[in-house]
């Protein structure tokens, strides 16, 4: 017995909402604000491919009726058990195998090369992307077949929540790939062609060649299957948003430090193509940020960022000019550190949580995030935490005591990149050092050999002779 329709194609032995050895199912606080905007009391929605268990009853609890296609049969009868008492179907199978039943008034979809019949679905959602939709059984069905499918299965006008992830994104540049070598239970062995189209364009093109519109994208992060923030547009406060997503993702060894590489992507204007998914919404209206309030309103530049290019720059008048102000701002109430603020103009406004720090902790937090992204620090002797402290804070007029019987702080550079810069910063210090110390040594050396100096060392070694000698008798009388 079994409380789910099953279609063909499906996995008895797997579960994509309890992995072993793959990635999890759809999940996140923005696919749950996402499927707040669009859906409405009234929908009939298809819930296909995987999605994690509290998406699927946030969808149930939004509308009046919502069927569910997955391809795992364990997953099938968990859902079908948690949705008992909502209208709707649980279907359990491969999408090539699925067709929409007699209640939706919708027949299957029409064979690619063919015009689409539309079925009877007001909003499809596909925010885990198309490549779970079908098992190892389904070969030669690629990417564009399903979406084909699931463009047949919706009703003209109606509404189409796509996500498609990244293949090419920030993961792929901060971490190594091992996918290749070390490949999981899911990476079964598919057809060459059924492989996702690569980047924001292509998928944009495939999505439009399906006879689509799509009225909105957002840039998704960290990841497709914990989306915790979804951006229209990554630049501003978004995009350090984006850059705190993405590190909090990569807490471990990295080639390049998540947090920097996010903001200066963001800064050439690339952050959107290297996000690590997106999410297309089709035949409705969505807000610019998701979920609401996730980014702060207002203009500005975040403080930590105007610092380190003063720092970059060797600009240190702004520096002299803005650590002072942002200390009186912090004298008046303020709470937070320099990654925590935004500077606009003469106007400080806080970023977040407030941090309840005091003066000189916050500077030291800015110097500890100036020595772990590998960044230039204009002065050599402040090539530790504490002195680049110290240095930062005298320019307010804070004074900070030497550290109690502890050793000087090692900042370690956040990722293997910033590590060899930091290493040919202080290698180059480290010439420039030596290169003083030679000429230092040639120019006493050659004080030495002149005729002035060996003048009046021949002149005033007899007396020093004579000095030491006195000194020893009036030793000898005294005693």
């Amino acid at each position: 017995m079994t409380r789910s329709n099953l279609v063909g194609g499906e996995m008895l032995n797997w579960s994509d909402l309890h992995p072993g050895d793959a990635r999890p199912a759809a999940a996140g606080p923005a696919a749950e604000a996402l499927l707040a905007a669009v859906l409405t009391p009234d929908a009939n929605v298809l819930l296909a491919g995987p999605h994690a268990a509290e998406l699927v009853e946030f969808v149930a609890s939004q509308v009046t009726s919502v069927d569910l296609l997955v391809r795992s049969a364990p997953d099938a009868e968990e859902l079908a058990e948690l949705l008992d008492t909502t209208k709707g179907q649980v279907f359990c199978g491969s999408l090539d195998r699925f067709a929409v039943d007699e209640k939706t008034g919708g027949v299957p979809p029409s064979p690619p090369g063919v015009g689409a019949v539309h079925g009877g679905y007001d909003v499809v959602v596909v925010l885990d992307g198309l490549e779970r939709l079908v098992g190892p059984d389904t070969a030669g069905f690629t990417w564009a077949d399903s979406l084909d499918r699931l463009v047949g299965v919706l009703r003209s006008g109606g509404s189409l929540l796509l996500g498609a992830a990244n293949g090419f994104g920030f993961e792929r540049l901060v971490q190594p790939d091992i996918a290749a070598a070390l490949p999981r239970d899911e990476d079964w062995g598919r057809d060459v062609g059924d492989r996702a189209p690569a980047g924001l364009k292509r998928v944009t093109v495939a999505v439009e060649s399906a006879g689509l519109q799509v009225h909105q994208t957002y840039a998704v992060f960290p990841s497709l299957v914990q989306a915790d923030v979804a951006l229209a547009a990554v630049d501003g406060p978004a995009a350090v948003v984006a850059a705190r997503a993405v590190a909090s993702r990569n807490d471990g060894p990295v080639l390049m430090d998540p947090y920097r590489l996010v903001l200066d992507a963001a800064e050439a204007g690339l952050a959107f193509e290297l996000a690590p998914a997106w999410y297309f919404v089709v035949g409705a209206e969505a807000p610019a940020v998701l979920p609401d309030g996730v980014v702060p309103d207002g203009e500005g530049v975040l403080l930590e960022e105007h610092l380190l290019t003063a720092l970059r720059c060797d600009d240190q008048a702004e520096l002299r000019r803005v650590i002072p102000q942002y200390v009186a701002w912090l004298g008046t109430g303020g709470a937070g550190s320099p990654d925590n603020v935004i500077l606009d103009g003469d106007s400080y406004r806080l970023f977040g949580e407030p941090q309840e720090l005091d003066v000189v902790e916050h500077l030291r937090r800015f110097a500890n995030r100036v020595l772990e992204g590998g960044g230039r620090v204009p002065w050599p002797a402040a090539a530790d935490a504490h002195q680049l402290t110290a240095r930062l804070a005298a320019m307010a007029g804070i004074t900070v005591p030497e550290p109690d019987f502890t050793p000087d702080e090692v900042i370690r550079p956040r990722g293997s990149a910033e590590q060899l810069q930091t290493v040919a910063r202080l290698a180059d210090e480290l010439a420039h050092a030596s290169a003083r110390a030679i000429l230092f040594e040639g120019t006493v050396s050659g004080i030495r050999r002149s005729r002035p100096y060996r003048v009046g060392h021949a002149v005033m070694n007899p007396a020093r002779v004579i000095r030491r000698r006195l000194k020893r008798v009036l030793k000898k009388v005294r005693r």
